[in-house]
């Protein structure tokens, strides 16, 4: 059986899933919608996919799964239209910009019977696999700190080329959002949940809406305490690490 795949949104990372789909036994790359009309087309020939005008054209072509590249802001509402159709989603990240609209998303895939789920595949990275098996065999021992920086950094025109980037209507936020977003993913699933939060956001460097620049001090349910620093003002741009400090090791 082969499952038929559509996307949404023209940019780098929809060429990303494109690829990886095609690259996958038993799924069909099929078409793609998007607003940037020049790119979207652009994408389309490259990869032989068809093209259409509207999310709602490309759920004619019999889908079985859509995969979300479109910005943030419309999440919620593009997975309502796939779930109407039955048809399964897997989305960038985040799932949408507040909470109110990821639950309405839940319910609409819930009440669909449809999967939907969202592209953290940092979770399928080896290095991080291992750590995931390490900290639930206690391998570290009883894990008391944690560090997590993303100092990246992001030219002006990453914002400024975008009609989403950087705005509080369509991308929700900003370093912390955005960039770091898979870093705290992992956090969660590593250490679980976090029990309490200190603070302080700042657009330090950017012409933008939103924060380019977040510090915090995090407390984990299972005791640990941590640290996670998240800036796209890091010149020149440094790797990300996420470091865990247990009884045993680090």
């Amino acid at each position: 059986m082969t499952l038929r795949v559509g996307f949404t949104g023209g940019g780098n990372i929809t060429d990303t899933h494109v690829r990886a789909v095609r690259g996958v036994a038993g799924l069909e790359a099929v078409a793609v919608t998007g607003r940037n009309t020049a790119r979207v087309d652009e994408l389309a020939a490259r990869h032989g996919l068809a093209r259409t005008d509207s999310l709602a054209a490309l759920l004619d072509h019999d889908l079985d799964i859509l995969c979300l590249g479109s910005p943030s802001g419309i999440h919620a509402d593009e997975i309502g239209m796939a779930a109407a159709r039955r048809v399964h989603v897997i989305t960038e990240k985040p799932l949408d910009i507040t909470t109110a609209r990821c639950d309405s998303a839940i319910t609409a895939a819930a009440n669909a019977g449809i999967a939907l789920g969202v592209f953290f595949q940092d979770r399928c990275t080896p290095a991080f696999t291992t750590l995931k098996q390490q900290v639930d065999a206690d391998s570290l021992g009883r894990p008391l700190i944690v560090d997590a920086r993303v100092k990246w950094y992001r030219a002006p025109e990453y914002y400024g080329a975008s009609r989403w980037r950087g705005t509080w209507s369509l991308d929700g936020g900003g370093a912390l959002m955005n960039q770091a977003i898979h870093t705290v993913d992992l956090m969660l699933w590593l250490l679980g949940d976090v029990t309490r939060v200190s603070a302080r956001a700042a657009t330090q460097l950017h012409d933008i809406d939103v924060e380019d620049t977040v510090v915090a001090t995090l407390e984990f349910e299972r005791g640990a305490i941590g640290t996670l620093l998240a800036t796209t003002a890091a010149w020149p741009g440094y790797p990300r690490r996420l470091e865990i400090t247990g009884t045993l090791g680090t």
